[in-house]
């Protein structure tokens, strides 16, 4: 998921851009080469770490090295010419593989000011490749200020939905797998982790440490093991040959190509291609297929080929027909596909559903709407196809998440009750039952089974489970009541120059319609509903009149008996769909939204109850909020406490790195802590471990019980610098220190705060190193001056820190504890609202 600071450096660097390269589709086009060529220097540098050898900037190319490029010294003329030098020539460096040197095939530099170009290369620099996922989530975000969607329509999808995904489907290592739409490849490296991890020799505990298969090898002396240790060379290199991606934007095959190199994939099979126009792969077909594919058709729609089996302009349409066309006689299937897709009425979404139901159709699991955020609040749903499931069984499941472990605001912070991993053991059950021919049965909390027979009566195949699954009433006099009969979607209308004014809001002419002020401005508070790019999206306006503009507001039907702040509640739980316009317009069609939900209607009284009760619990939440927002340890320093330089209360430890050829130094019981493992204040793990042996033949040391590592060197300085106390002995590597308070004259946790709050001194001292990363001088680390309470008075601070600390904790908790009892009270009134479920 992307972090906040990608994001804001992302940002920086398109404002950096924006006055030499206005264009969008340049910028995004500037940063990914400029990572790329960041990124390839950053593996040159770890390999002679790790004692090895350069493999990018060798012999003449050394010149080009990126640390060289932004060294301290180098003006930003040499700057200039040296960069854009190295962007032409670095196609013809035959060090570099194929598929590197096609990155910078068309590369160039459009400007030529130094100063931008410093400027842009500064920020490029406080990029580090250190995850390889990491390049994914810049580019990406770089997608979504293209808008809110990729050129077509493109959504990133979450890692957990994508793993989600994978699980279910179970891929093997002999079957071909196919993307047809990549984007950064994010599916097929997925599915390629997957099935490393189902042909190991051991497993992977939630801590990344390796764990054992089977027991009576742990008696046993064996090689140093990896993921997919079990898989032959044969085995390797078929699995390499079978991962297969198609995309029609080359920038997004520039980046799965280098994503799946960096996973190991020396060839890698991703092609440029336009999967919806080309017929030059349409005999290449796939055991599994996975795709998220582009939700947006262009104006006037796609003009596809002739072979496929529905007719239609739609690229969901058509995305879904061709999946499933190219499916082997088994194959299997997971497409993320918008609510239209689902219940559409056009003829061409009918026979698409009529072909899936009959010949491929296993599962249809709804999604919560927000599940895309940041990028959009699109409701979607997952398509499971099965062949076999579709030939054996003459039933179709269908489940419903409402909730993904991630709150479904533009922030998507984790809580907990993910429904993920049940459904998955649920489906993945049931898919086994159907394929063997029964199926007929599903004890879900989550998901109910329906016949084939019954989907297909009436003839639109309509996919909504809700439409299938009657669920008992309650005892309660709620009513459900058809949506238009409570409130209608009226659309906004785009005002003109001519009748702008100076004041805050235009206002001219008048309809007289009762719930209208104008022809432009609307009566409020009131309810606006997204129609177009934030399609369904539902939000409250709280102003006497509000403009509006090509979007739909909420009309009350009968004001007697239905309050605004109650059905604005109501209708951001009716997860409305993102349905088709014409004119290849995406839009929410508001008679779909007419057909397909219905409101629960207390009475008018009842709901000023459940309104004053959920905002009841909305201050709660807003109030804690800024308590956790808010809150930062704070030692207040006494001017008569002395100062003390650290290296006169703690000694120093410095770390190292085993050698990788000796496999005895590895996968031990010693966690060894790297820049990586610095996400928390507490350390007690770490994603790799080393042997005792190590420490006694290497480089690196054990940090003890109460000592802080500290990051040291490397561009993760950039974000500041991490301090994590030490809460069980570990090695650590040549990035970090270990700082060894002296228990006697400090107190370890007090020291640990007090660092954290040092921000301005140690921004102040940073370094840049010979090879461009960033450095924290040790000696200006060991000089730094630390004002020192007596022993008493630092437990008495820690002590209300932590008891601080416990009061912020407790607040995250009062927020997730409210917000499950704002859905409860939301699921309340439809649990007691009584009536058929709306067709």
């Amino acid at each position: 998921m992307l972090d906040k600071d990608t994001k804001r450096r992302i940002d920086t660097c398109r404002d950096i851009l924006v006055g030499k390269v206005p264009d969008p589709k340049s910028q995004v086009e500037q940063i990914t080469v400029a990572l790329i060529y960041k990124f390839m220097d950053d593996m040159d540098l770890e390999a002679e770490e790790l004692g090895g050898e350069r493999k990018f900037f060798t012999q003449e190319y050394e010149r080009y090295r990126w640390a060289k490029l932004v060294a301290p010294g180098v003006s930003g003329q040499e700057m200039l010419n040296t960069y854009s030098e190295a962007l032409t020539k670095m196609v013809e460096n035959d060090h570099l593989p194929p598929l590197f040197r096609s990155i910078f095939r068309n590369a160039y530099l459009p400007y030529r000011d130094p100063e931008t170009l410093r400027s842009f290369l500064r920020e490029i620099d406080s990029f580090t490749y250190d995850h390889s996922e990491r390049l994914g989530d810049a580019f990406e975000y770089l997608l979504s200020v293209l808008g809110s969607q990729g050129d077509a329509g493109q959504f990133r999808t979450p890692r957990h939905i994508i793993d989600f995904m994978i699980e279910i489907i179970d891929p093997k290592k002999n079957e071909v797998i196919l993307d047809p739409a990549c984007g950064t490849a994010g599916f097929l490296i997925s599915a390629y982790k997957h099935i490393l991890k189902a042909n190991s020799s051991f497993v992977v505990n939630g801590n990344g440490k390796h764990e054992e298969a089977d027991a009576a090898e742990q008696a046993l002396e064996s090689p140093m093991r990896f993921p997919g240790d079990l898989l032959s060379p044969e085995d390797r290199s078929r699995l390499a040959g079978n991962i297969k991606g198609y995309d029609i934007s080359p920038d997004m095959v520039r980046l799965s190509l280098v994503n799946l190199y960096l996973h190991g994939f020396a060839d890698p099979k991703v092609d440029e291609y336009d999967t919806l126009t080309s017929e030059e792969k349409w005999t290449q077909t796939a055991d599994v297929i996975f795709a998220n594919p582009p939700f947006m058709s262009p104006k006037g729609g796609i003009r596809p080929h002739t072979r496929f089996q529905v007719q239609s302009k739609r690229s969901e349409v058509l995305f879904v027909d061709y999946i499933a066309e190219h499916l082997n006689p088994n194959g299997r299937a997971a497409i993320v596909v918008p609510e239209g897709i689902i219940f559409q009425s056009q003829s061409a979404y009918v026979a698409l559903r009529e072909m899936l139901v009959e010949n491929n159709l296993a599962a249809v699991i709804s999604l919560p709407a927000g599940v895309f955020n940041p990028y959009s609040g699109v409701k979607t749903s997952i398509l499971i196809l099965d062949r076999a499931v579709a030939k054996a069984s003459k039933h179709v499941a269908f489940f419903k998440i409402e909730n993904d472990g991630y709150q479904l605001g533009a922030q998507r912070r984790a809580q907990k009750g993910s429904q993920l991993t049940q459904v998955k053991a649920e489906l993945s059950a049931w898919l086994q039952e159907a394929r063997a021919g029964s199926g007929g049965e599903l004890e879900s909390n989550f998901g109910a089974v329906v016949e084939r027979d019954r989907i297909a009566d009436g003839g639109d195949y309509n996919l909504s489970g809700e439409r299938y699954v009657v669920k008992e009433a309650r005892s309660s006099s709620f009513p459900l009541r058809p949506f238009q009969d409570v409130c209608t979607l009226e659309y906004g209308k785009s005002l003109p120059q001519s009748a702008r004014t100076d004041g805050p809001y235009p206002v001219m002419g008048s309809n007289g319609r009762s719930g209208f002020h104008n022809e432009y401005m609307v009566k409020g508070p009131g309810i606006v509903v997204g129609r177009k790019g934030s399609a369904g999206e539902v939000t409250w306006i709280d102003e006497d009149f509000f403009p509006i503009d090509t979007t739909y507001f909420v009309h009350i039907v009968d004001q007697n008996t239905t309050d605004m702040r109650y059905l604005f509640h109501v209708l951001r739980k009716l997860n409305l769909p993102d349905l088709r316009g014409g004119a290849g317009i995406p839009g929410l069609n508001r008679t779909d939204v007419y057909q397909n939900h219905r409101i629960p209607l207390p009475p008018l009284e009842v709901q000023r109850e459940i309104v004053a009760e959920i905002e009841g619990y909305q201050r709660i939440i807003i109030g804690a909020r800024a308590v956790v927002d808010n809150y930062r340890p704070h030692i207040p320093v006494d001017p008569e406490w002395p100062a003390v330089e650290l290296a006169k209360i703690s000694s120093f430890l410095s770390g190292g790195t085993p050698s990788k050829e000796n496999e005895a130094f590895w996968n031990g019981n010693v966690p060894w802590v790297s820049a990586k493992d610095l996400k928390v204040e507490q350390i007690s793990d770490a994603l790799l471990h080393i042997s005792e042996r190590a420490i006694e033949e290497s480089a690196t040391q054990l940090a003890p019980v109460g000592a802080i590592l500290v990051l040291v060197r490397g561009m993760g300085l950039a974000n500041g610098v991490p301090f994590a106390e030490v809460m069980s002995p570990c090695a650590f590597n040549q990035d970090l220190k270990a700082i060894v308070p002296q228990p006697e004259l400090v107190q370890p946790r007090f020291l640990a705060h007090y660092l954290r709050g040092q921000s301005k001194y140690f921004r102040k001292v940073m370094e840049t190193a010979a090879h461009g990363t960033l450095k924290l001088n040790s000696e200006s680390l060991k000089s730094m001056k630390i004002s020192l309470p007596a022993l008493e008075v630092q437990r008495a601070i820690v002590a209300e820190i932590e008891a601080e600390q416990t009061l912020v904790n407790s607040n995250l908790d009062l927020i997730a504890r409210f917000e499950t009892k704002i859905n409860a009270t939301i699921a309340r009134v439809w649990g007691e609202a009584k009536g058929e479920e709306a067709a």
